[in-house]
């Protein structure tokens, strides 16, 4: 590939990604990674300026990169950030890139910590921190815990809460295993609830941590463990919430028999994403 301008860079890397349904978009994204200066270099400034000269060098940077999502890495994982509830978080192959339905999960924590008030809140399974750091940067009277098993992990969470100037503990755990005895008046997770048989995305399978992704033969293993842990934890009347995977609704009913004020939560889909639960 040796073009010179903007525009036929990506002419010829979208032609390069054509297997690819974002091909065009993809093109767009790595090019703008690769000119860098985010500020000036928008994707209207693309539009706008096919023209611009694009050097060798980063010619053979934006090849690099081509290559790599030719082959399916996530762009997340090229570019090393993710957006996340208004948030820039960087994100390395050590965990899960983070998703909009998500969101979804921070904004049905968020309708349920008091503004001014010091909650106590735990994240188990934290990844990148996305969703602690999100309610914590919501909430600045809450007392955020955040937990995962995978050193690395918290590595880049903790550099993403220190991004975002927001005040989080920080522990290496099995899910609550590491806390003993400690109370929470809300705890939220976005576990990992694939199935070990169910087909994935080659840019999910092959790249992101299957640590973070699949919980034994029924997608079930992690909730059978996490929610025992949390009816301990939680103070009475406390709240659990967690992110959920196609066809587990009544599952998740199952296990929460005897919890209040249990609800799910559909994405923009329609589709159960999240499930809510008071202790007793």
């Amino acid at each position: 590939m040796s073009p010179a301008t903007a525009g036929e860079a990506l002419t010829l890397a979208t032609q390069r990604l054509a297997s690819l349904p974002t091909a065009r978009r993809d093109a767009e994204l790595l090019l703008l990674h690769t000119l860098g200066d985010p500020e000036k270099h928008t994707r209207a400034w693309l539009l706008t300026h096919p023209e611009a000269e694009i050097t060798p060098a980063q010619l053979t940077h934006y090849e690099t990169l081509l290559a790599r999502r030719a082959r399916h890495e996530p762009i997340q994982y090229i570019t090393g950030r993710q957006e996340f509830y208004g948030l820039t978080l960087r994100v390395t192959p050590a965990v899960l890139i983070p998703r909009p339905e998500t969101e979804h999960l921070v904004e049905a924590a968020l309708a349920r910590i008091p503004a001014d008030v010091p909650t106590r809140i735990l994240d188990v399974g934290t990844g990148s921190g996305a969703i602690a750091i999100a309610l914590a940067a919501h909430r600045p009277h809450a007392i955020l815990t955040a937990v995962d098993s995978s050193p690395a992990a918290l590595a880049v969470a903790r550099e993403n809460a220190a991004a975002h100037h927001v005040a989080i503990r920080f522990v290496e755990s099995d899910l609550l295993s590491a806390l003993p005895n400690e109370n929470f008046d809300l705890i939220v997770s976005n576990p990992p609830y694939v199935s070990a048989g169910e087909s994935l995305e080659p840019q999910v399978r092959d790249f992101e941590p299957h640590s973070a992704l699949f919980a034994g033969e029924s997608g079930l293993e992690i909730y059978r463990r996490l929610i025992p842990q949390a009816q301990i934890a939680l103070v009475p009347g406390g709240w659990l919430l967690m992110e959920i995977g196609h066809g587990q609704q009544q599952p998740l009913a199952t296990l929460l028999s005897g919890w209040r004020n249990l609800a799910f939560l559909p994405d923009l889909q329609g589709i159960p994403r999240i499930v809510i639960a008071q202790k007793p």
